[in-house]
Formats: C-alpha cells, structure tokens, sequence
C-alpha cells in the first residue's frame, strides 16, 4: 500500500460513518460501454474518470463498475486471471485508485463487482490446479470423477448452456463451470480459497473502495455430495425469465446450499471490521427460488442482518407492462423484507436489454420514476437516464459469449456504448470509427449533450427525480404502503418524519382520472402531459407517472 493509499484511509477511518447506501442511488456502469479515451473503440476507467463530472452534474451517490480485473476476455472481464491487477485495456491501478479518489473528493461512492464464484482457466491457480491430481492446489477447484457411463459426474447443467462439466485429459477428471469451460468454479470448502478470496476483499478495501456487488452469490457453495438435480415443475420453469434448457432442472444442489449463511456471515465480518468505522456495503445477486416466494431470497439477510447488507431485487426487471404484475412484486417483496433490512431495486443491467427496448421508448421516462421512488437503494444502469434503446447487433456478429451459443440470450443489446455529443459516428464513445459494438439508432439524438439542451428530455426527467428523491425524506428513507387507486394503475405511499409522497403510474392505454387520498397533495414531477388536477382527482395520461407530495 502506498503513503498516500495509508494516510487516506486512516484519515477515512477516523470518522464515523453511518449507513450511506440507505436510501441512495448506484450508477451502473459497464465500463466497457461507458467511455474510450485510447482510441481503440473499447471504454476504460480513464473513460469513466473523465466523465466524473457528469456523473456529479446528474445527482446519483455511488457508481457500481463491472470488471476491470485483468482477464482474456473470453466473458468481458467475468472470467478474471487476477483479482488484484487492472486489465491494460482498461487502465492501471494506479489509475483505479486515481478514479476513486477524484470521485470520493466529488461525492460519489464506488462500488466493484466481486466475482467469487469462479476464475478464468488461465488464472495461475487453476493452471497449477489443472497440472496434476498431486497439485497443492488442486482441491482449489472443484474436480470429479465420470460417472458410472463414463459421462459428467450428475446432470447439473451450465447456465450458459450444456453440462457444467468439463472433462480434463490430462488429469483425467471433469472440472465444474456454472458458466463457460473457461470460467472453472472455486472451491470454497476449502478453507485456503476462503481466506484467498477474504483477502482480495481486503486489497480492494485498502484502494477505499466503498463496497462489492457479489456476482452469483448464491452459486459460491454446492451440495458437497454432488448430488442430481430434479426435473423441473412448470411452476419453476422460466422464473424469474426464461433460461431454456437450464429450466428444464430445479437447482436444488447447484446453488443456494444452506451453508452458504456461516460463510456470508465470514464474509460481512471481513466487511464490517476491516476498516472500523468505515464498513463496506455488500449488495448481492440472488435468484428468488421458483414456486416458493421470496423467502430463501430474505434469508440472506441473515437471522439477525448479519449476512448480506441487500440483496438486489431483480423480479421488476422480468414483469410485463402490468400494473398488477408490478404492484404485487414490489409488495411480495416488501412483505419479504425484514425489519431494518433494506435492498438494491434494479430494472435494468448489463444482463438485461434495454429498459427503453423491452417496454417502449414512450414509456422509459414512467420505468425511471417507479426505480426512482421505491424503497430501497435503487440501481440505474447507464444509458438509462437517456432512455437509451438496444444496440442493433446483426445475427452472426454476436459479441457475447452465451449469445454466440444461443441468439435467443445474446446480451449485446443491452449493452449499448453511451452517446455522450451528436458528432461523429460513435457520438462521443470513441474517436474510432468501429466501436466494440454498435451504438444505438438515433444515439447522437439521444446523446447526453442533445439532451442536457432540451427540457423535456428523459435526462432531465432522471436529474429531476435524482434530486427530488435527495431532498424529499418520505422518498430517500420512508416507509412503503400500497394504495389502491383503481385498475391499471400503480400507485403507492412514501413516509417520513411527518412528510408524505405519493408515486401513481397509469399503466392503461387512455388517460385515467385517479382519485387521491386524503392530504394537500402537490404534484412535484410529471412524466408526461397529463391532465389538469381537480378536487380529490388527477388526470394521469396514458404511460405516465406522476409524483406528489403532502
């Protein structure tokens, strides 16, 4: 660690910090898409150091970057060959710790993804797992014989399609992979893995880092008798989206293992007393079970919230335009929550396609008020607040590579380049003329400086909800209450310290006229043209959502 590194962070530890991601909003930035400084048509963190000030300028409180370990890139930086070292395409680490620091003296929080489940095949520890059944480290990976036919040792599949096993000549056993052949599992049962992974944990808390989106937390630990899945039910199949053939299995032994909470509990201790008084936040990729609510989700929290700070909510993300899908998802998972639990609320990510692609450009500004108004931490993903739609990438040129092996969950779309002025062919992404994937259609229209200019812009909407839920206490820190206020409509309640907030969302094709509660209630954003409002009513047109205040 550097001088500097140590004198900020004793300087950082010496105050007392509350609870900050309470209530805030996360950037979620793929820093690949974000912004190229190098000319080479690919973002790095110079991109996202230099696009700081935006950052700033729109309101948010923390950014939550992808990975920029270094990696072949067989899975854009998920399949890491080394936690603790910066991909040369997208920087250094003396450039990292640059980027935190200007955006902690700007009052933006960081956040990295920690990939814990798996390592690339060209990670020195499995290269050294792989070379011979004695190798010290070959119980760092998970190895098994072939079944009784020869074949995989149980029928747990890849999510990325196939088995998840792949067999190994040299050794002469299979390895698991939840995801590629080139991206093999850890072993976390083994206590060495732990206290290796325990310790990247603490590299990155050195750096001031301010806290770790868990990448498929709930796959770091296996049923450790290997034992078969079952067959799926249709209750379970494509919850909460459809998968293929991975459905077509209940994954009752290849994640979410009940021993899963010691280790959690393991890791927040690491989290809560490496730096006192300066905790770091844990936010978690968990897939609520198929056909059973969300209590396997909660449990995570932990029995006394001592495991997982939040783990995300991802179901918004899957629902139809439907104000009843909506309303009883935010509700079950209201309901889900434990008291003094809080969760990270996500409608978009680098998995997804476009919010503006999957629900209709007319409709973007409405998505961002409900993420925006909710309770919890809500996660933007970039791009988002322009209304960005998908990237247009042609059959065949797939970049992805799950969608290589299957178009049907290619996730190139989603991960459109950011438009940043209305020049050029790549509008300000790159100085080169072939970004790394297409930029949307119209993206210069769509452009962060075309629409910093226009009052009416999905930009501008995003900055005024952004700043509304910074000043407004019922909606950074109140309760949540459902309200009933006709069909078609989504509407709920927002408390806090005696003031009141009030989101309603007309989901109908027509204008509605929507009764209000009781209260002097004041319209404070609209996301549309709606209606005039008259005793005890609002006119909320077609797609819109309105926010007020009591």
């Amino acid at each position: 660690m550097t001088t500097r590194m140590r004198n900020r962070r004793q300087a950082e530890e010496s105050a007392s910090v509350t609870a900050w991601w309470n209530g805030a909003v996360i950037y979620h930035i793929y820093p690949r898409s974000f912004c190229d400084t190098t000319g080479d048509g690919v973002g790095d963190l110079p991109g996202v150091l230099s696009r700081l000030p935006y950052l700033r300028w729109l309101g948010v409180d923390a950014i939550w970057l992808s990975p920029f370990y270094d990696s072949p890139g067989v899975d854009f930086g998920y399949d890491v060959a080394d936690h603790t070292a910066v991909d040369p395409r997208m920087g250094t680490l003396a450039g990292t710790d640059a980027l935190i620091d200007q955006a902690h003296r700007m009052g933006i929080r960081v956040l990295l993804d920690f990939e814990a489940t798996n390592t690339s095949s060209r990670h020195p520890w499995f290269v050294e797992s792989r070379s011979s059944r004695r190798s010290a480290k070959r119980d760092w990976y998970i190895w098994a014989d072939p079944a009784a036919d020869g074949g995989p040792p149980n029928n747990w599949l890849s999510i990325f399609g196939g088995p998840a096993w792949t067999w190994d000549h040299h050794t002469g056993q299979y390895y698991l992979h939840t995801f590629l052949p080139e991206i093999p599992d850890l072993n976390w049962r083994n206590p060495a893995v732990e206290a290796a992974m325990l310790d990247i944990l603490r590299f990155w808390m050195d750096y001031a880092i301010d806290g770790f989106r868990i990448d498929s937390a709930e796959h770091l630990l296996k049923d450790p008798l290997l034992r078969d899945n079952p067959p799926a039910t249709p209750v379970t199949i494509g919850y909460p989206k459809n998968l293929g053939v991975y459905d077509t299995q209940r994954h009752l032994h290849d994640r979410g293992h009940p021993d899963l909470h010691p280790l959690y509990r393991r890791i927040r201790h690491v989290l809560d007393t490496y730096r006192p008084g300066r905790p770091c936040v844990a936010i978690a990729e968990i897939v609520p079970e198929p056909g059973v609510g969300l209590g396997r989700w909660a449990s995570f929290y932990g029995q006394v919230l001592d495991e997982i700070h939040m783990p995300m909510d991802l179901t918004l993300a899957a629902l139809p335009w439907d104000a009843g899908a909506f309303r009883a998802a935010i509700d079950a998972a209201e309901a889900a929550i434990p008291r003094g639990g809080g969760h990270a609320v996500a409608l978009g990510s680098h998995d997804e396609h476009r919010v503006a692609s999957r629900y209709g450009p007319a409709r973007a500004g409405a998505l961002l008020a409900i993420l925006l108004t909710l309770r919890g931490t809500p996660v933007l993903y970039y791009g988002d607040e322009l209304g960005l739609p998908n990237s247009p990438v042609p059959r065949g040129q797939e970049r992805d590579p799950w969608g290589r092996r299957n178009p049907a969950f290619n996730r190139d779309p989603g991960r459109t380049p950011m438009p940043w002025h209305p020049d050029g062919p790549s509008a300000g992404f790159t100085d080169s003329d072939h970004p790394w994937l297409p930029l949307a259609p119209d993206a210069g229209r769509l452009s962060v400086a075309v629409q910093r200019a226009d009052p009416h812009s999905t930009l501008l909407l995003a900055r005024r909800l952004l700043a509304l839920r910074r000043r407004c206490p019922a909606l950074r820190y109140g309760g949540y209450r459902s309200v009933d206020l006709g069909d078609d409509v989504l509407a709920y309640e927002r408390r806090c310290d005696g003031q009141a907030a009030l989101a309603i969302v007309n989901f109908a094709a027509a204008e509605r006229r929507v009764p209000l509660p009781a209260g002097r209630w004041r319209v404070v954003t609209r996301t549309a043209a709606g209606g005039k409002r008259q005793s005890g009513s609002l006119e909320v047109a077609a797609d819109e959502a309105v926010v007020l205040v009591d």
